[in-house]
């Protein structure tokens, strides 16, 4: 099951959750996905925080990853993302992701697999996702954290962006020079 191994490997960071839903083997987890691991820091194999990571991952998966949210500061880290985790993708996995440096939506195909990508500079993808899908909290009413996620997949089956295909390169060639706003103490 790919996110117990990721929990093994080590690849999951600043963990939300990682919880079993009510469908038995069918994991979903909420927290950071580390696309680049930090350096051993230390003699005893300690290692340093994540170079790289997918802020705000919103996974669910069994044998494979059946969704994948979540935010990228930079597009060219998507190449970094699915040469990582491809092979973990399932062919029927819905894939949305926000991008701090796209200056436009847009929807790829990467493995076979439609990513839709939309632009933002500060948010969370969880509470944006609920957004463009239009849910509301009575969609979730009951339900377990994890089983939110099967809701939330659910619902991205039947989803319909409006955004134009378009060649990945094209929108990696097309990155701006935004940078995520950060906020907290100065």
């Amino acid at each position: 099951m790919p996110l117990q191994q990721f929990k093994e490997e080590g690849l999951l960071f600043n963990t939300n959750f990682l919880d079993q839903t009510s469908t038995s083997g069918l994991y979903a987890y909420r927290g950071e996905l580390v696309l680049v691991e930090g350096e051993i820091a230390d003699e005893k194999g300690h290692t340093k925080p994540p170079v790289e990571v997918m802020r705000g991952a919103v996974l669910l998966g069994d044998e494979k990853l059946k969704l994948l949210v979540g935010s990228i500061d930079d597009i060219a880290s998507i190449n970094t993302l699915t040469e990582k985790y491809k092979d973990l993708f399932s062919p029927e996995m819905k894939a949305l992701l926000y991008v701090v440096n796209i200056e436009s939506p847009a929807q790829v195909e990467i493995e076979g697999i439609t990513f839709v990508l939309i632009p933002l500079v500060q948010g969370v993808p969880w509470n944006e996702v609920i957004d463009e899908l239009a849910l509301e909290k009575s969609d979730f009413k009951g339900q377990s954290s994890a089983d939110k996620l099967v809701t939330l997949l659910d619902e991205l089956k039947s989803y319909k962006p409006k955004y134009p295909t378009a060649p990945l390169a094209d929108v990696i060639a097309g990155a701006t020079d935004v940078k995520r706003e950060g906020w907290g103490a100065v």
